[in-house]
Order: structure tokens, then C-alpha cells, then sequence
């Protein structure tokens, strides 16, 4: 649990990809600290709709509303359709992956990548939060306290598993969110990322090897694996009053396997 504060009553959050894992542990969490929150989802609307459910339960609104956010139009509706069925948008958070499994087994190296794989992924990470932030920026300024929290990896630090074209993506989404970090200061909006760890509990972890596991498990300091809800502390930290000094930072959420 992530306790029951209030810090958060009052405000709107948009989390992409929010219908299982992460996504959806971040949106109970906002819930909780009493945001409204939209879980956008691709194709399980039985899972987001159990999200929802999640939101309601903690006293907030919730919806559920599918869209694929690597699609620009699709991307700008979601953000239509979040703002006239709650209201404006105070926090956006990016966490939506598209179609890439942990599996260190049958992993494309660079032998078998093309640019068009790189390209899919950039796309998927930066295109998808510059389009989604570009709808919601009239929301976001108008208050003078939006959030921007995109989710990462620690494997742009610590690749001990090459994943040549997310890794790369998710370096770029942060690079991405440093340069709207000094874009967006002026009106007040803050822009950070999070980089968890292996969350092995994660679907797309699933093909993480138990020989894996245990040893990034062994060479973590607090001896453990993340969890979502781990993920998700972070991303309200970020969304909250209490880090609205702090702008262009990426949190590693990763028991300490990378510290910076």
C-alpha cells in the first residue's frame, strides 16, 4: 500500500498503458492520494475496467479509454476524451511500452536489428510523449503546477542485458524529457523520469530466466526485485507538491543496483 493521503485531491492524471503492471499500480496510486485518473489501455478493457474499479473504490473518478498512443491522432483523442470526461489535466504520466518482451534468450542483437526496429521503438517512447504532452500542454500550464513523470528503464545506465532498440528509445525519451524540463520551467510545469529496475511480477518481464533474476536479485543493495507499487512511489513523488522544486531528474527506482 502506498497509504491514503490526500495530497493529490483535486487533480486530473492521464497514465498511458495504466491497464495492467505498472501502469496500473501508478494509477491506484494516484487514486489514493485522491487524484482522478484516466487509464488508457490498447486492447484489455477487462483489466483496465478492474483499474477503474480500483480508482472508484479509493474516492476517486476513473476511466477507462482506448487508444494506441503510438498513433498521433488516436494519441490526441485520448487526451480529448480524458479532458471532457474529467475535466482538465494536472499530470500526465508516460508509461506505455510497445510490444517488447524481456527475454534475454531470444532477444534481437545487432546482428538481426534493423533501423526500422529502432525506429518503432523511438517512436513509441518520444513520439508518443511529445504528442500526448502537446494535447495536454493547455491543461498542464494553466495552473502553474504541471506534472510530466515518463517511466524508463535502468538499463540506460546498467544494459547488463543488451536490448540494443529500447534501450536506446528509452535514453532518447530521456533526453527528450530534459529538453521539455527547460521548455516547459516557464510556465511551470516539472518534467522527470523514473527508471525502475527489473519488475519481474510485469508481463512483458515474463521471459526473464530464474538464473537472471536471482543474480541481479544477489548484486542489488536491498537484496529484492522491484515491484509496481515501488514504481509507482516514485511517479507520485514526482506528481506531487513535494518534489515541485525538482524538474529534469531521473530517479533510479532499482533497490540501488545503480546509483547516481
Amino acid at each position: 500500500m502506498l497509504g491514503t493521503s490526500r495530497m493529490l485531491e483535486g487533480r486530473t492524471a492521464l497514465v498511458t498503458g495504466s491497464g495492467r503492471g505498472i501502469g496500473a499500480a501508478i494509477a491506484r496510486g494516484l487514486a489514493q492520494h485522491g487524484a482522478d485518473v484516466a487509464v488508457n489501455y490498447v486492447r484489455d478493457a477487462t483489466s483496465a475496467e478492474r483499474v477503474v474499479a480500483d480508482v472508484e473504490a479509493a474516492g476517486g473518478r476513473g476511466v477507462a479509454i482506448a487508444a494506441d498512443v503510438t498513433d498521433q491522432e488516436a494519441a490526441r483523442r485520448l487526451v480529448e476524451e480524458a479532458r471532457d470526461r474529467l475535466g482538465p489535466l494536472d499530470i500526465v504520466v508516460h508509461n506505455a511500452l510497445a510490444g517488447f518482451a524481456f527475454d534475454p534468450r531470444n532477444r534481437k542483437t545487432v546482428w538481426d536489428l534493423t533501423a526500422d526496429d529502432y525506429a518503432s521503438q523511438v517512436n513509441a517512447a518520444v513520439g508518443a510523449a511529445h504528442t500526448v504532452t502537446q494535447a495536454a500542454l493547455p491543461d498542464l500550464q494553466a495552473h502553474g503546477r504541471g506534472r510530466i513523470v515518463s517511466v524508463l528503464s535502468d538499463l540506460i545506465e546498467r544494459p547488463g542485458v543488451p536490448y540494443p532498440e529500447y534501450v536506446t528509445a528509452k535514453s532518447a525519451l530521456l533526453g527528450w524529457s530534459r529538453s521539455m524540463a527547460a521548455e516547459l520551467g516557464q510556465v511551470g510545469v516539472t518534467v522527470n523520469c523514473v527508471a525502475p529496475g527489473l519488475v519481474p511480477s510485469t508481463g512483458a518481464a515474463a521471459g526473464t530466466d530464474d538464473h537472471l533474476r536471482d543474480s541481479l536479485e544477489a548484486a542489488t543493495p536491498l537484496r529484492r526485485l522491484a515491484e509496481p507499487e515501488d514504481v509507482a512511489g516514485a511517479v507520485l513523488a514526482f506528481a506531487s507538491d513535494w518534489l515541485g522544486f525538482v524538474t529534469g531528474a531521473c530517479l533510479f527506482v532499482d533497490g540501488g543496483l545503480v546509483m547516481r
